[in-house]
């Protein structure tokens, strides 16, 4: 995802390049939903695997709902967002292949193929997503783009693993790694302008590094693996916290602000799973149970989604060419999301309380399908009103 700055303009290394560098059909609205289609459908469908998990009713819409949730979210939808663009930042039409297979590998999951398939086109979409970053990284040579290929590797890393593995557990380190370092290198870009020590940008690639090297860590030594996680997440989110322009546009109105508050909310979600991560690794060799809900559903739901939040103003319009104007309303699914999170981890969680963590876990899908019905519905709004004009 490569968020422009709250209050800002986008930066230069997403910048789409001249038309002239890509067929002229992929710049068009239409052509690029089309890319978009797979990672909802799966947003939907890992929903939908996320009330079985919860015990809940649910639809039967396809096979291993279960086993498949968390790569449903995690590269079938987010994956498949920041491949696409990505994708448009490169301009060529290869890097398209990577959104592509990503999105189409997590509805192979829940298909009548076999697994195996869904979880090969995983795997091929991460690489494909390297190659999609590479090019950028020889265009301009900067540590955020470094920071990205970085986290395409740790999803690398995961997908290949889960071809062997039929459990995703212990690929969580490495699922976190994914999203965290993409997000931590579109930020450090918008985060340069303000940065004054020259110490700042090396501090975090070495962060980053030592994230993807303790993610392979845990499943080497699970135990001190996640304590030494879990220290590294913790430095990372301080590095954030402190250089991200979130923590002056948060004075602001309007939408730098709702970005800023998003941003900064997910900031405190993490810096949450880095301490689970460390007191997981003080006490035992997994984590199992309320604590890998907390975790996961920390970085998940409240960084990553709070994430998506506040950038889908600015990425859409960047990606597929078509307004989504920010108003007021949209404060409120974000609102509702961080709420009945809190619930879930601070009480059902702790409590292990199984009919509270159901309520808090059905108003988090209500949060993000109000989030994403509203985004629709404003982005139609949008529409409606500039072909009247």
């Amino acid at each position: 995802m490569s968020p422009a700055p709250a209050g800002g303009s986008a930066r230069t290394t997403t910048a789409e390049p001249p038309a002239t560098r890509s067929p002229r059909r992929l710049s068009r609205t239409g052509t690029r939903l089309l890319f978009l289609v797979p990672g909802g459908l799966s947003l939907l469908v890992g929903l939908d695997a996320a009330l079985v998990l919860l015990g809940l009713p649910h639809v039967p819409i396809g096979r291993n709902l279960a086993s498949s949730h968390g790569m449903l979210m995690v590269f079938g939808f987010i994956g498949t967002v920041i491949a696409l663009e990505r994708a448009v930042a490169l301009g060529r039409l290869a890097g398209f292949a990577a959104p592509a297979l990503l999105g189409l590998g997590g509805l192979a999951l829940v298909s009548p193929l076999p697994q195996q398939a869904g979880k090969a086109l995983l795997f091929c979409g991460c690489v494909a997503l390297v190659g999609v970053y590479l090019p950028l990284w020889r265009r301009q040579r900067e540590v955020a783009v470094l920071i990205q290929i970085l986290g395409a590797v740790a999803g690398v890393a995961a997908t290949m693993l889960w071809l062997r593995v039929p459990d995703t557990a212990p690929l969580v380190p490495l699922l976190v790694a994914f999203v965290v370092l993409t997000i931590a290198g579109e930020r450090l870009e918008l985060a340069r302008i303000h940065i004054h020590s020259a110490g700042a940008e090396p501090l975090l690639t070495g962060l980053s590094a030592l994230l993807l090297a303790c993610g392979v860590g845990v499943l080497l030594w699970p135990s001190p693996g996640r304590i030494a996680f879990g220290i590294v997440l913790g430095g990372t989110v301080a590095w954030l916290a402190v250089h991200d322009v979130a923590r002056r546009t948060i004075r602001s109105a309007g939408l730098p602000r709702y970005i800023a508050g998003c941003l900064l909310a997910g900031y405190c979600w993490l810096a949450i799973a880095a301490v689970i991560s460390v007191a997981a690794g003080l006490h035992s060799t997994a984590i199992t149970g309320s604590a890998y809900d907390a975790l996961t559903h920390a970085v998940f739901l409240g960084f990553t989604m709070s994430m998506i939040m506040a950038h889908a103003p600015v990425i859409l319009p960047a990606v597929l060419r078509h307004p989504l104007p920010y108003r007021p309303v949209l404060v409120f699914p974000a609102v509702l999301l961080h709420l009945s999170l809190s619930l879930r981890i601070f009480v059902a969680d702790v409590l292990d309380d199984g009919p509270t963590r159901q309520f808090a876990g059905v108003v988090n899908i209500a949060a993000v399908v109000l989030f994403a019905a509203l985004a629709v519905g404003l982005a139609a709004s949008a529409r409606r009103e500039a072909r009247t004009r």
